[in-house]
This record gives C-alpha cells, sequence and structure tokens, in this order.
C-alpha cells in the first residue's frame, strides 16, 4: 500500500445548507451506538430476511425506532420512506439514507451508518455521510467538497496503482446459491491470477469500506450491496480522495447493488477488469 504523503489535519466544518442535518445525523449516530453497545451485554434475538446469511436483530428495529421519532420530531415535514430497517427522509427533494448494521455474531463489527443524498439518486449529489464503529468508538464523516475524517483526523486514502502491492477487500452478499457462490470464488481467483497482494473477506462492507477511506486497503468490490449500505462510505471515500465506480468500469449507480471502489482511478480499472457479473437486480426496481 502507498500511503499519501499529506499530513493530517483536523476537521474543521464551515456554515452551509446541510449543517444542521448533518449535525442530527452525527448524534444519531452516536446515540445508535450506544444502543448497540447495550445489546451486546444482552441475550439476542435473531431473524433472517432475504437469506439465512441475511441477520436482523431486535436491536435493529430499537434503532431504527429511535432514528424515525428524533427525524420527525426535529424534521416533521420530512417524508420517511422504510426499506427493512433502512431508513430514509426527505428535505427538499433530499434524502438521508440511513442504515443500521448489528451483526449477532461477529461483535468487532457492529457499525450504524447514515448518509445525505438527493431523493432521485441519478444525476445527484451525495451530501455527507456518517458511520459509526462503536465498539471502537470511531466516527468516520464526510461532507461534499469539505474533507473525510475519524474522530476528527483526516481520512486519506492508499496512492496504490500496482496490483500486485495492492490489499483487496469484498464480501460475499446474501446469496449462496451454488451458482452465485461459483461465481464470487472465480473473482478472487480471477484477481489472485492477477497478481493482486491478498485478497480478504473481513465480514463487514461498511467497515472495509472505511478501511479504503482510512488507507488500510487499497480496493474493495461487491456484488449485492444495496444503496443504504453503500451511500455513506461513498462520500467518505471521495473526500479522502478516492474513486467510487460501477463493476462494469463506468459511473456508480447507487441502485445498481454493485461497487468498486480505490485510493486510486487506475487501481479501480484493474479490478473492475478481472470482475464477472452477480446479478443482484436493482434497489429501485424491488
Amino acid at each position: 500500500m502507498k500511503p499519501s504523503s499529506e499530513e493530517e489535519e483536523e476537521a474543521v466544518w464551515g456554515v452551509g445548507p446541510w449543517d444542521e442535518c448533518f449535525e442530527v445525523a452525527v448524534q444519531l449516530a452516536l446515540r445508535a451506538g450506544q444502543i448497540i453497545r447495550k445489546a451486546l451485554t444482552e441475550e439476542k434475538r435473531v431473524s433472517t430476511k432475504t437469506s439465512a446469511a441475511d441477520l436482523v436483530t431486535e436491536t435493529d428495529h430499537r434503532v431504527e425506532d429511535l432514528i424515525v421519532s428524533e427525524l420527525q420530531k426535529r424534521f416533521p415535514s420530512h417524508r420517511f420512506p422504510t426499506v427493512a430497517v433502512s431508513i430514509g427522509f426527505a428535505v427538499h427533494q433530499e434524502l438521508l439514507a440511513i442504515s443500521m448494521r448489528t451483526w449477532p455474531y461477529q461483535g468487532s463489527q457492529r457499525l450504524y451508518e447514515l448518509s445525505h443524498s438527493s431523493w432521485d439518486l441519478k444525476g445527484r449529489q451525495l451530501e455527507f455521510g456518517v458511520i459509526h464503529h462503536c465498539t471502537e468508538e470511531r466516527l468516520y464523516t464526510g461532507r461534499r467538497g469539505q474533507g473525510a475524517f475519524c474522530n476528527g483526523q483526516r481520512l486519506r486514502v492508499s496512492r496504490e496503482t500496482d496490483l500486485s502491492k495492492a490489499l483487496v477487500l469484498t464480501e460475499i452478499g446474501p446469496k449462496r446459491d451454488p451458482d452465485t457462490l461459483k461465481v464470487f470464488l472465480s473473482n478472487m481467483e480471477r484477481l489472485l491470477h492477477a497478481k493482486a497482494h491478498g485478497v480478504r473477506v473481513i465480514g463487514s462492507s461498511t467497515l472495509a469500506l472505511c478501511y479504503l477511506a482510512s488507507g488500510a486497503a487499497d480496493a474493495y468490490y461487491q456484488f449485492g450491496l444495496h444503496c443504504w449500505d453503500l451511500a455513506a462510505a461513498t462520500v467518505i471515500i471521495r473526500e479522502a480522495g478516492g474513486t467510487v465506480i460501477d463493476t462494469s468500469g463506468g459511473p456508480l449507480d447507487l441502485m445498481s447493488c454493485r461497487v468498486v471502489a480505490a485510493g486510486t482511478r487506475e487501481m479501480a480499472a484493474l479490478i473492475a477488469q478481472a470482475l464477472q457479473t452477480i446479478n443482484y437486480g436493482r434497489d429501485d426496481e424491488k
């Protein structure tokens, strides 16, 4: 991995139209983290969504209730479309996409994520992202044009362009049928044949994307990642100097359930060229 040579900077936010929404997102992320940390010491009730690997806990629902109730109090005129435990709210044609992840068996990977983007995601801009890794007390934030930070310290991506020196992260996705697993393993094999230094699965797409934004990994790809899983991290990675694109090599489509992210455009293109597509459909067609 090739780190950036620029010095660390502390976060200094200017005054802008999204200040209030951003501050509310940060405070909700911190409060949600308190609920999740407390739940780690309690007995868990777990149910599944699309597959046995796609889990939801009662803590997800408690966090969802907190977010919806607090946003309704703070922004009573906003709309709140919901999808499972993922939530959005509209602000003058804008969307705050919120997702909660409280993995019941992977204690180090419990995170809380918020991002602000346009309601119609096609051709619009993501405004800010907040991700709280509550068990390690790491708050990742990014605002369009104002940089990305972890606990107030500026984030910068790796500048690696050589695949043979790159650590590539991925996740399996919720589908576990034989055909999907065959393509998933084939994609890992393709990257290793292309001389990638390493390909790893760490159990959390959001945490992996944070690692990329902080320069601890050089690239990430996944099929089956929803818009609410990806939006906040996209802002943070881009503000840290990275690239987020579609697996075809074209511009990112948040609704497409697929992504390649990297510290450099060159690395992102190398990853995209090696991949075979796994079709998860689109979030805006479900």
